[in-house]
């Protein structure tokens, strides 16, 4: 059997098991869809382990690099409390746009701040605004800017943040140090980073799923 077959029927088979059908996030993935978004959003899989994440953290929280259409961030909010805030950042105005509309469809639009422009130039806006420390930090935005986003997300943290990267593996491609690609390189300068600051402790795990061959990397601020 191909290895990637056998992962999506895996796949699919804990999603029936754990994860009921949810009309709203499928409309979400639709709407994406119909507006010409990438296929960038985390799995159901991932989404509610960043669901679980959260609510494990007891997060009141959250900042979010990366907001595609929104997908990620419905999942995150929906394990906040009702006084829950979460902040999240995204380049395109039109991703934005299609992202607006699936918050308010999931009706948590009232808990999130969504933020459009440049991530770098949002952050230190936010800096200047003197933006209270979150729980929880999801960066999955551009992987070249991974290094900058990471001492953001630190310069945003308090002891028990829990920082997570995702895509962090690339087909393998990480192990690469000729890459050329810049995305590679960012997300190798991201784990040399990590390995060098002493403020956090952080794991890495591969992941096989509908979504390839990939991971992600979790860690918390001491």
């Amino acid at each position: 059997m191909n290895p990637s077959n056998t992962w999506n029927q895996v796949d699919q088979y804990m999603q029936e098991q754990l994860i009921p059908n949810d009309p709203v996030l499928e409309e979400a993935l639709a709407n994406n869809q119909k507006a010409g978004l990438p296929a960038y959003d985390v799995s159901p899989s991932q989404g509610k382990l960043l669901n679980l994440f959260i609510q494990m953290r007891g997060a009141q929280r959250i900042l979010e690099i990366g907001t595609l259409g929104g997908y990620s961030t419905i999942w995150m909010a929906r394990a906040l409390p009702s006084d829950g805030h979460l902040v999240t950042i995204e380049v395109d105005p039109h991703h934005a746009e299609v992202a607006r509309t699936n918050l308010a469809l999931a009706q948590i639009d009232h808990k999130v701040e969504l933020r459009v422009g440049d991530a770098l130039e949002q952050l230190s806006r936010m800096d200047e605004e003197h933006t209270a420390p979150f729980d929880l930090i999801f960066i999955d935005a551009d992987k070249p800017n991974n290094p900058h986003y990471l001492k953001w997300a630190l310069r945003f943290s308090r002891p028990g943040t829990i920082i997570i990267g995702d895509n962090v593996v690339r087909d393998g491609e990480v192990i690469n140090e000729n890459s050329a690609d810049p995305r590679v390189i960012g997300v190798r300068k991201f784990f040399e980073l990590l390995s060098e600051e002493p403020r956090i402790t952080a794991t890495a795990i591969q992941t096989v799923s509908s979504k390839g061959y990939d991971g992600f990397v979790i860690g918390i601020v001491s």
